[in-house]
C-alpha cells in the first residue's frame, strides 16, 4: 500500500508539473522544443487521413444503409456477434421484402387473375434485386469498410496513443530545460554573492535537505538538472523516432484504401448493372402480359397464322369514312410490329374523313424518325392508311407527324 501511495504520489507530481508547463507555454511564458519539419508535415498528413477516411467511412454507412434506426440496430446486433465470436446471418433486404410481400398477396388475389399474375412476377424481380442488394451490401463492407474501420481501429488508435506519449516526451524535456536554466541562473547568482544559502524551491520539492555549502549544492544541482536533461533528450528522440516511422505507414494506408477504393467501385458497377438488367427483362414481361391481358382494340380478330385476312368492317377498329384493306398478316394481334412495305409517313396526308382523337396510353419513344413520340395522356389525331399495318397508325399533333402503335392508344367518341 506504501509502494502504491508513493507511485500515485509520483504520478500526480508529474502530471502537475507536465500540465504547468503546458499552461505557460499557451501563455507564452516558457520555451517550447519544436518538431522537426518533417514530422509536423507527418503529423498534419496523418490529422487529414484520419479526418477523411472517418468521413467517408460514415457516409458509406449512410450509403449503404440509410434508415438510422436501422443501421444502429444492425450495429448493436454485429457488435454482440462478434464478442461472441459468431458469423452474422445476412439480412434481408427491403427489396426482398416487398418481393414477399408481393408473391404473398398474389395468393390471395389469385394466381391466375391479371393482377395476381402480375404481382408474382415483379415479386420475383424485386426479390432478385433485393439479392443483388444483398450481395452488393456484403461485398462493400468486407472489400471497403472493413479495411477503413480496421485503420480508424487500430493503426490510428496506436498513432494517436504514441503522439501523446511523444508530447509527454516533449513536456519533460522542456521541463528539464528550464530547471536547467534556472540552476545556472542561481548557481551564478550564487557566485556572486558569495556562499549564501540558496533556494531550491525553483527547482526542487519545499522538503530538500541542505547539506553542503550552497556553491557545492548549487553545482551539484546544475549536474543532477543537465543529467536529468540529458535522459530527458534521449527518451524524446527516441519516441520521436518511432512515431516517426509510424506516421511514414500512412502512404501504405493510402495505397491499400486506393485498392479497396477500386473494389468498392468494381462492386457498385457490377450492383448497378444487375439492377438494370433486371428492370429490362420486367419491363419486357410486362410489356407481354399487358399484350395478352388488354388487347389491341384496333386488331383484328383473325388468328395468328399467315393468311389473307380482312378486317370486320364493324370491328372497333374501323375508322368511320375509311375502309380498311385486305392485308397478309403473321403477326398476333395485340403485339405491335413494323409495316411489311416502306411506307414515307412524310407524304401522307390526312385525310378529310376517318380521322378522330385519341388517348395515349403509356409514354412511347420513338425508335426512328418516322415514328412520333408519345406522352401518356396527351390527345392527338389518328387515322389509318391504306397498305399500312394494321397494329400501327398514323398520329399528329402539330406540325409533327409519325407512326404510332395502337396498343399505346385509347380511341375517343
Amino acid at each position: 500500500m506504501d509502494f502504491n501511495l508513493k507511485k500515485l504520489t509520483s504520478d500526480a507530481g508529474v502530471f502537475f508539473t507536465r500540465a504547468v508547463q503546458f499552461t505557460e507555454e499557451k501563455l507564452g511564458s516558457a520555451e517550447k522544443t519544436e518538431l522537426d519539419a518533417h514530422l509536423e508535415n507527418l503529423i498534419a498528413r496523418a490529422d487529414c487521413t484520419k479526418n477523411w477516411t472517418e468521413k467517408i467511412f460514415r457516409q458509406t454507412e449512410v450509403l449503404l444503409q440509410p434508415n438510422p434506426i436501422d443501421h444502429t440496430g444492425a450495429r448493436i446486433e454485429e457488435f454482440f456477434y462478434e464478442k461472441l465470436d459468431k458469423k452474422i446471418p445476412s439480412r434481408t433486404t427491403n427489396g426482398e421484402l416487398l418481393g414477399q410481400y408481393m408473391l404473398d398477396a398474389a395468393k390471395d388475389f389469385g394466381p391466375g387473375t391479371p393482377y395476381g399474375s402480375t404481382l408474382i412476377t415483379v415479386g420475383e424481380y424485386q426479390s432478385r434485386l433485393g439479392g443483388a442488394e444483398r450481395e452488393f451490401l456484403q461485398t462493400s463492407a468486407i472489400n471497403f469498410l472493413t479495411p477503413l474501420r480496421n485503420f480508424l481501429e487500430g493503426d490510428w488508435r496506436t498513432i494517436s496513443k504514441e503522439r501523446r506519449l511523444l508530447e509527454n516526451r516533449r513536456l519533460d524535456l522542456d521541463i528539464c530545460k528550464a530547471r536547467v536554466k534556472k540552476a545556472k541562473q542561481a548557481e551564478a547568482k550564487a557566485a556572486c554573492e558569495g556562499d549564501a544559502e540558496p533556494d531550491f524551491q525553483e527547482t526542487r520539492p519545499r522538503n530538500y535537505v541542505l547539506s553542503a555549502s550552497a556553491s557545492a549544492l548549487w553545482s551539484e544541482e546544475v549536474d543532477k538538472a543537465e543529467q536529468e536533461l540529458r535522459v530527458a533528450q534521449t527518451e524524446f528522440d527516441r519516441q520521436a523516432e518511432v512515431t516517426r516511422l509510424l506516421l511514414e505507414g500512412i502512404s501504405s494506408t493510402h495505397v491499400n484504401h486506393l485498392r479497396c477504393l477500386h473494389e468498392f467501385v468494381e462492386a457498385q458497377a457490377t450492383y448497378y448493372a444487375q439492377c438494370h438488367q433486371y428492370m429490362q427483362e420486367l419491363q419486357k414481361e410486362l410489356s407481354s402480359a399487358n399484350s395478352d391481358t388488354y388487347p389491341n382494340s384496333f386488331a383484328s380478330n383473325a388468328n395468328p397464322s399467315t393468311s389473307a385476312t380482312c378486317p370486320s368492317p364493324v370491328s372497333s377498329a374501323t375508322l368511320p369514312g375509311v375502309s380498311p384493306p385486305c392485308l397478309a398478316s403473321t403477326s398476333t394481334p395485340g403485339i405491335a410490329r413494323e409495316p411489311s412495305g416502306p411506307l414515307k409517313i412524310q407524304d401522307v396526308q390526312q385525310p378529310s374523313t376517318g380521322h378522330r382523337k385519341a388517348k395515349v396510353l403509356y409514354d412511347y419513344d420513338a425508335h426512328d424518325t418516322s415514328e412520333l413520340s408519345l406522352l401518356a395522356d396527351e390527345l392527338i389525331t389518328v387515322y389509318t392508311v391504306p397498305g399500312m399495318d394494321p397494329d400501327w397508325l398514323v398520329g399528329e399533333r402539330g406540325n409533327q407527324k409519325g407512326k404510332v402503335p395502337v396498343t399505346y392508344l385509347e380511341l375517343l367518341s
